[in-house]
């Protein structure tokens, strides 16, 4: 579909989205894969290679801003200039508002607002001398509508779409792009999590009046490859002309608000 050669970021890359993302980035660029969970990483690694597709593990806490500034600088040094940014690591930490501990609300904006901006930054000030790139944040239906018990989630993730907007007006001179991709209820370890039983996608589908939340009207949850499409889409030559953009792929939950 016409998506960048070069070099591709993307962080979260063990499993889930990241890894869907990465996986196709892969088809035509070398991904260079961010996560804390190294086994992940070098699994995924070695089913692209067998593939003859060019990928390399960082093992990153995205928390850590001097670990990210290390590994793009290497990226940069030893693999090519950076073209293309998948912010895609995230958490979810559940629990109503007011008996939410610290510890899990800064944890969660750590990962989901704190990560994105250290891994923007370091990658984006590399960009910008070549007047060229495309930073895509995957964030989340929750940062526009309210959530029961993801306060701290929705909260993150409503702070990471509009500090990439903002960054993507910054950067428009520069000739770099900055989107958001934002899912609704996606078939991954998180939202297993959520499931007391098989019965789990039938809940989300059907939605709640108890926690005012809707159902799907597409009548599906999202595959991690729905949202990698998007995400590849938005990072191609085919999306040049877009850009501070949040696309919105959650089958209608949202109702298109």
């Amino acid at each position: 579909m016409g998506a960048p050669t070069g070099i591709a970021v993307v962080t979260g890359a063990a499993q889930g989205i990241g890894a869907a993302v990465a996986r196709k980035l892969a088809r035509t660029m070398h991904v260079a894969v961010f996560d804390q969970n190294s086994a992940g990483l070098e699994l995924l690694v070695a089913e692209l290679r067998q593939q003859d597709l060019k990928a390399t593990a960082f093992k990153v806490d995205v928390r850590d801003k001097d670990g990210v500034e290390d590994a793009v600088a290497i990226i940069e040094a030893k693999l090519g200039p950076i073209q293309v940014l998948a912010n895609v690591a995230g958490i979810l930490r559940m629990g109503a508002a007011l008996e939410l501990s610290d510890a899990d609300w800064m944890s969660t904006f750590a990962v989901n607002t704190h990560g994105v901006f250290h891994v923007s930054r370091a990658v984006a000030r590399r960009m910008v001398p070549r007047r060229s790139g495309a930073i895509v944040t995957v964030g989340s239906n929750a940062a526009g509508v309210p959530r029961m018990q993801m306060a701290a989630y929705a909260a993150s993730k409503a702070a990471s779409t509009m500090f990439t907007k903002c960054l993507g007006l910054e950067l428009a001179e520069h000739g770099i792009r900055c989107n958001v991709v934002s899912p609704g209820s996606t078939d991954t370890a998180m939202q297993r999590a959520l499931w007391s039983d098989d019965r789990g996608p039938e809940a989300v589908i059907a939605g709640s009046l108890q926690s005012f939340r809707t159902g799907i009207p597409l009548r599906r949850i999202a595959t991690p490859d729905d949202i990698a499409d998007s995400v590849v889409f938005l990072a191609s030559d085919q999306a040049r002309h877009i850009t501070m953009h949040d696309l919105c792929i959650d089958g209608g939950a949202t109702l298109g608000v």
